[in-house]
């Protein structure tokens, strides 16, 4: 049965190696600020920083957590990370299989 996934958000970040990727993907499962973090190696990333066009290797991260933890994986981000400003951009989807989303709300000590 798929539902309305209201309280379900899925963050992306980025990491500049493997080993923070994961250090940063089991300290949020462990928090039970996430219920998963897919990290996913191999990414080239090309961007402007201070005013000069980079390109570094990088790790993604996708969290896939509660909305009522959006502040804390977010100051934990902040803690956690290597970078001056990480990435933190939050996705809202729409929809979701609801074994699911129960299981993801469970998880991070959001069920309803």
């Amino acid at each position: 049965m798929i539902v309305p996934a209201t309280d379900a958000r899925i963050v992306i970040t980025t990491a500049g190696s493997r080993e923070e990727a994961e250090d940063i993907a089991r300290n949020l499962v462990d928090e039970r600020l996430a219920a998963c973090v897919n990290v996913v190696p191999g990414l080239t990333s090309i961007y402007r920083w201070k005013g000069e066009v980079e390109t570094a290797s990088e790790v993604l991260l996708i969290i896939k957590t509660a909305a009522a933890n959006l502040e804390r994986v977010e100051s934990a981000l902040r803690r956690l990370h290597s970078y001056e400003v990480p990435e933190f951009l939050v996705l809202a989807p729409e929809a979701s299989a609801k074994p699911y989303l129960d299981w993801l709300l469970l998880e991070t000590g959001s069920h309803s």
